[in-house]
């Protein structure tokens, strides 16, 4: 069995926080689509660019994840990677956790 390496601390901790995060990340999106759409361009064009956009970031985990606590450490790995969080905003979570991550974003 595959150790675990996060504590049932750092469960709840993310299952508090992943709502913040992902409204935080999508507002910021949304604020990109903003920009995107003001652009001098034809509207056809940032219609589609926008379409395309949108496409891609919903697969994002900052946009939607599978909430499982198997997928906790890659999701949060995610998260980071993707710019929905820093490792800073895992400053209240185990050091156990802080270190599984830092070894997997040192890769």
């Amino acid at each position: 069995m595959q150790e675990q390496r996060f504590t049932k601390k750092d469960w709840a901790l993310f299952k508090n926080k992943i709502a913040d995060w992902q409204e935080s990340y999508m507002n910021r999106l949304n604020k990109e689509y903003i920009e995107l759409l003001s652009e001098d361009a034809n509207p056809s064009d940032k219609f589609w660019r926008l379409d395309k956009r949108i496409e891609e970031d919903r697969k994002k985990t900052g946009v939607q994840l599978e909430m499982s606590r198997s997928n906790l450490i890659y999701n949060i790995i995610s998260l980071i990677n993707e710019g929905a969080i820093s490792y800073e905003d895992l400053e209240e979570f185990s050091d156990e956790l802080k270190e599984t991550v830092s070894a997997f974003l040192e890769k």
